[in-house]
C-alpha cells in the first residue's frame, strides 16, 4: 500500500501533515506465523483478513475470535479515518479553495500626460492607447504584490477626466475564499495614486440593465451613458430614470449616468423631481452621487432615497468637471423615479477673502446649493479698531452621516480655534477684538447645504443697543427677558429673574416658567418641578381633567374620570357607556380606548374606527423634515389640505381646509356680509387648491381652482364673541387627489389633543400686525395652551368651543388673512388631524395674547349633520 495522509485541524484551519509508512509485506515462504504477524496486526489489522486457520484448532479459534473482534474494530476505525480524510479533502477543494469573484474600482492620476478631448470618447484611438499604458502600470503594481498578483483576471479603464489625466478603472479577481481577506487588505494598502506612463509619441438617453453580481455580492456595472451639458450659458441638460414620468423604474436594476463638463468647468446638478421608494436601513432603492467617474465610497457626495418636495434643496456642485449618478433598485415597490438637470459652470476656487466693511455677509461656496468637496475658504474680517466683531449664523447645515459633531473631523467652520459642524439653529460667535478669522473646510465626501451668515461690528460697552445681550453675544428684545422661554439659546435671558404673578419657579434651575406649564404632563423644568404637586394621594390615580379616582376603579369598564382616562390604557378597547369622552362606533356602541380612530387596530366590532372613508386622509406625500432658506416659508406640498379662498374685490381673503373631495371647512366670520360685498354668497368665492405661491397661482400646474356651489355658516355664530366660528363650503365639482391636494382628517369628539402638544398653523396672512399678506404659504409651530390659564390671560373670553394655542411670550401667531385656515396636528398614527380653525386673537403675536381657534372636536356633530362627514 502507499502511504496515507493525515489531516490536522488547528485553530479552525486544516493543515496537511506527512504520514507514516505502514509495514505491509507478508513472508513469502508460507511458514507458520510468528510474532511478526501479530506485530503486523497491530499496525494493519486489515492484513489479518487473508489468513485462514483450521477449524479443529480450538486454541487458535479462541485466539482468532479475539483477533476478529480486533479486526472489526480496526476496520471500522480505518473506515472512519478514510471517510474523514475524504470529507476534509472534499471540503478543502470544493469549498475552502472555491474561488471568489472580487471587483474593485478606483482611480489614479497620470502626471505626464495632458488631457485632450479625445479621452472623453471611449471609442477613440487615443482612449485605447492611453488605456493600454495605464493598464500596464496597474498590472505591474498588482504583480509586485504576492497577495494580489496571482489572482488578477482583468483590469479595464472605464473613463478619463482632466487633472492632469485621472484614470478610472475596474479590476476583477478570482481568489480562494480563504485568501479573500488578504486580498482586500493588500488592495486597501496598495499605493498607486499617481503614475507616469511610457510616451511614444455628446451622449443622450439611458442604458439600464439587470446587474451581474460577483460571488461576494459586488455589483459589476454594465455600460453607462455619458452626458455632456449644453455649452450655452444657463441651458440645462435633463436626464431621468427609465420611463419617467409615465412608468415606474425597473426593479432589480442598476443605472449609471456619467456627467462631463468642458475642461476648467464644474458641474451643477439639480434633482427637480425625486420620488423613490421610502428609505430602508441598509437596503432599498438608492441614488448615489459621486464626485468622480467611478463608484468610490470615499468620493460619495450624497445618498438619496424616499421622496422630496420640489422646493427641497437637492442641488450639488462637483469639485472637477465630472460627476457620476448611480441608481440601484431592489425587488420591492413601484415608484416614479427622478427628473434631474445639470449644467456646467466656470470653475472657480475663489472663496473667503478680506472683509473690511463694518458689516457684511458670507456663505459657503454656491450657497444654497450643496458646497463642493475638497474646498477650503478663509475669511479675514476686520472692523474699525474701536469696535468688536461678531458673526451671526442664520442657517447652518454641515451634517455628515455617523460623524461626531463634538470633534468635527471632516467638514467644519473654525473660529477662535473652535470647530462647528452638524445641523444647528441660529447662533452667534463673538470676538473680543476688531478682527476675526473664519475658516471653512470640506473633505472629499458627503457635502451639505453649508451656512449663510452675517457679521456685525459693535461697541464693546454696548453690544446690543436697546436690546438684551445674551451670554453668547446674541441680541433679543428686552420684553423677552424673564418671560420663561429660552430665547438666547443658552438660557442667559432667564437667569436671575423675579417671577411674576403668572409664573412659577423651577426648583433646580431657578428659572421662571408660565403657570400654564403646571400639571400639563410635560416636564418643562427638566427636574419635574412643574409636575410634582399634580399627583393624587396614595392609592389614587389622576384623570386628564385633574380628577382623582381610586386605583381599583381603573379598567373596571366604567368611565369614572368622565374623560375616559381610567379606561383608555387597559390593553384593549372595552365597550362602555357613551359619554362625550368615549369613541362611538357606527353600531352605536362606545369604547374606552383613547383616540382609536385610524390607529391600525379594529377596536369597534363593526370596524367603523378603521373605515376607509374616515381614514383615507391626513396624508403628506412630502412629510420629510424641510430645510427652507430663511423665514418660515412652508414647503411645496407640505400642507396639501390648505386652501386659499379668493374674492374678486380682495383677492386672497381667508383660508380653508379640504376635508373631502367636495367639502371645505373654514371660519364663519369670513362669510359675514360687509358694505358693498356679499361674502355670504357662494358665487363670490373661488377656491385655490394645491397652491403655494400666490403670485404664480394661474401658472402653477399643481394648482386646481373651483367655484363654490354651497356655503353654510354655523347658525349659532356670534359675531361679538366669535363662538361657533365654523362654516363648510361645497365645491362645484370634486377634486382629484394629488401629491399637492389631500384631505385632512376630521377628529371625533372624543379625540384628545393634550396641553403643550406641538401643533402647526398655516396661511397667507399678514406677516406682521397691520402688515401685508404673505406671497408664499407660511407655517408656524406653536403649542396648545391650558384652557384655564389661557382664559385668565384673555379675561374670560373663551368658550368650550374654542381652543387656545401659541406662546405667552408672543412672537409667533396667526394673523389677518389666516382666518379659516387649519390648525394641524400630526398624530402618532402618522396622520394629520384638523384640531382647530383659525378664529380670532387680540392683535398678532402679542405678548400674553395667544391665538384662539375653533375647537373642531366640539363641532364634530355639526360637521356630520351638515356636511355629511
Amino acid at each position: 500500500m502507499t502511504s496515507l495522509n493525515k489531516w490536522d485541524c488547528l485553530g479552525g484551519n486544516v493543515r496537511r501533515v506527512k504520514g507514516k509508512h505502514l509495514k505491509t509485506a507478508l513472508s513469502s515462504s508460507g511458514s507458520s506465523r510468528t510474532d511478526d504477524a501479530a506485530e503486523r496486526m497491530s499496525f494493519n489489522g486489515i492484513e489479518e483478513l487473508v489468513e485462514f486457520l483450521p477449524a479443529t484448532d480450538t486454541k487458535k479459534m479462541e485466539k482468532m475470535t479475539i483477533k476478529k473482534k480486533l479486526v472489526i474494530i480496526g476496520v471500522v476505525g480505518a473506515a472512519a479515518v478514510i471517510s474523514l480524510a475524504i470529507g476534509l479533502l472534499v471540503w478543502h477543494f470544493a469549498y475552502r479553495s472555491a474561488p471568489v469573484h472580487k471587483v474593485y474600482t478606483g482611480y489614479l492620476t497620470v502626471t505626464n500626460v495632458p488631457f485632450i478631448e479625445a479621452y472623453e470618447n471611449s471609442a477613440s484611438t487615443e482612449f485605447a492607447d492611453l488605456s493600454v499604458k495605464v493598464t500596464e502600470v496597474l498590472l505591474n503594481a498588482y504583480r509586485s504584490d504576492r497577495a494580489i498578483g496571482p489572482h488578477v483576471v482583468s483590469c479595464n479603464i472605464t473613463a478619463f477626466s482632466e487633472g492632469s489625466v485621472i484614470s478610472y478603472y475596474l479590476s476583477e479577481f478570482k481568489v480562494p475564499a480563504y485568501k479573500a481577506a488578504a486580498l482586500d487588505k493588500a488592495m486597501n494598502e496598495l499605493k498607486v495614486k499617481t503614475a507616469k506612463v511610457r510616451q511614444f509619441g455628446p451622449g443622450g438617453g439611458y442604458i439600464c440593465g439587470v446587474p451581474h453580481r460577483s460571488a461576494d455580492g459586488e455589483d459589476i456595472p454594465r455600460q453607462q451613458v455619458q452626458l455632456f451639458p449644453s455649452r450655452q450659458p444657463w441651458v440645462e441638460t435633463q436626464f431621468t430614470t427609465p420611463g419617467f414620468p409615465n412608468y415606474p423604474y425597473r426593479q432589480n436594476s442598476r443605472c449609471q449616468w456619467a456627467l462631463r463638463a468642458d475642461a476648467e468647468h464644474m458641474i451643477l446638478l439639480n434633482f427637480k423631481t425625486f420620488k423613490m421608494e421610502p428609505c430602508k436601513a441598509n437596503k432599498g432603492d438608492i441614488v448615489t452621487v459621486y464626485d468622480s467617474l467611478t463608484a468610490l465610497e470615499p468620493r460619495v457626495m450624497v445618498k438619496l432615497c424616499g421622496s422630496y418636495p420640489p422646493s427641497y434643496n437637492l442641488t450639488f456642485v462637483s469639485s472637477q468637471n465630472v460627476m457620476l449618478v448611480t441608481l440601484i433598485t431592489d425587488d420591492v415597490g413601484k415608484h416614479p423615479g427622478f427628473l434631474a438637470e445639470f449644467t456646467q459652470i466656470q470653475r472657480t476656487t475663489l472663496c473667503g477673502g478680506q472683509l473690511r466693511d463694518a458689516s457684511g455677509e458670507l456663505s459657503t461656496p454656491f450657497y444654497p446649493a450643496h458646497y463642493p468637496p475638497n474646498r477650503e475658504c478663509v475669511w479675514d474680517i476686520q472692523v474699525p479698531d474701536n469696535q468688536y466683531v461678531k458673526i451671526r449664523f442664520l442657517m447652518f447645515y454641515l451634517l455628515e452621516p455617523s460623524v461626531p459633531i463634538t470633534t468635527c473631523p471632516n467638514d467644519y467652520v473654525e473660529i477662535n480655534n473652535k470647530r462647528y459642524c452638524g445641523e444647528r439653529t441660529p447662533f452667534v460667535v463673538s470676538s473680543n477684538s476688531s478682527r476675526m478669522m473664519v475658516r471653512f473646510r470640506s473633505d472629499q465626501s458627503y457635502t451639505d447645504t453649508g451656512f449663510m451668515a452675517e457679521y456685525l461690528s459693535y461697541e464693546p460697552q454696548n453690544p446690543c443697543p436697546d436690546q438684551f445681550t445674551c451670554k453668547s453675544g446674541r441680541c433679543i428684545d428686552l420684553v423677552r427677558k424673564c418671560d420663561g422661554w429660552n430665547d438666547c439659546g443658552d438660557s442667559s435671558d432667564e437667569a436671575a429673574c423675579v417671577c411674576s404673578a403668572n409664573q412659577f419657579r423651577c426648583k433646580s434651575s431657578q428659572i421662571c416658567k408660565p403657570k400654564f406649564f403646571l400639571c400639563d404632563g410635560v416636564n418643562d423644568c427638566g427636574d419635574g418641578t412643574d409636575e410634582l404637586d399634580c399627583k393624587c394621594s396614595d392609592k389614587y390615580l389622576k384623570c386628564r381633567n385633574g380628577k382623582c379616582f381610586p386605583q381599583e376603579q381603573k379598567c373596571d369598564r366604567s368611565d369614572n374620570c368622565g374623560d375616559g382616562t381610567d379606561e383608555a390604557d387597559c390593553g384593549s378597547a372595552l365597550i362602555t357607556a357613551c359619554t362625550e369622552n368615549t369613541f362611538k362606533c357606527d353600531s352605536g356602541e362606545c369604547i374606552t380606548k383613547l383616540n382609536p380612530q385610524c390607529d391600525g387596530v379594529k377596536d369597534c366590532a363593526d370596524g367603523s374606527d378603521e373605515k376607509d372613508v374616515a381614514c383615507n386622509c391626513g396624508k403628506r406625500p412630502y412629510s420629510r423634515k424641510t430645510r427652507i432658506v430663511g423665514g418660515v416659508n412652508a414647503d411645496i406640498g407640505e400642507w396639501p389640505w390648505q386652501v386659499s379662498l379668493h374674492t374678486p374685490k380682495d383677492g386672497h381673503t381667508c383660508g380653508a381646509s379640504l376635508v373631502s373631495s367636495t367639502i371645505l371647512v373654514s371660519a364663519a366670520h369670513c362669510f359675514q356680509d360687509a358694505p358693498g360685498v356679499r361674502y355670504s354668497d357662494p358665487s363670490t368665492w373661488t377656491a385655490y387648491l394645491g397652491l403655494h405661491d400666490q403670485a404664480t397661482r394661474t401658472k402653477d400646474g399643481n394648482v386646481v381652482t373651483r367655484k363654490i356651489k354651497k356655503l353654510l355658516a354655523h347658525r349659532g355664530f356670534n359675531s361679538y364673541s366669535y363662538d361657533n366660528d365654523i362654516a363648510y363650503l361645497e365645491l362645484e365639482s370634486p377634486v382629484t387627489y394629488t401629491d399637492f391636494i389631500q384631505p385632512i382628517c376630521i377628529p371625533e369628539s372624543s379625540h384628545v389633543f393634550p396641553v403643550s402638544k406641538p401643533i402647526w398653523v398655516t396661511g397667507w396672512g399678514a406677516l406682521t400686525e397691520g402688515g401685508t399678506g404673505a406671497q408664499i404659504l407660511q407655517k408656524a409651530e406653536i403649542r396648545i395652551i391650558n384652557q384655564t390659564e389661557c382664559n385668565v390671560l384673555l379675561e374670560g373670553q373663551l368658550t368650550p368651543r374654542m381652543i387656545c394655542a401659541g406662546f405667552v411670550s408672543g412672537g409667533i401667531d396667526a394673523c389677518q388673512g389666516d382666518s379659516g385656515g387649519p390648525l394641524s396636528s400630526v398624530e402618532s398614527n402618522g396622520k394629520v388631524y384638523l384640531a382647530g380653525v383659525v378664529s380670532w386673537g387680540e392683535g398678532c403675536a402679542r405678548r400674553d395674547k395667544p391665538g384662539v381657534y375653533t375647537k373642531v372636536t366640539a363641532m364634530r356633530d355639526w360637521i356630520r349633520q351638515n356636511a355629511g362627514l
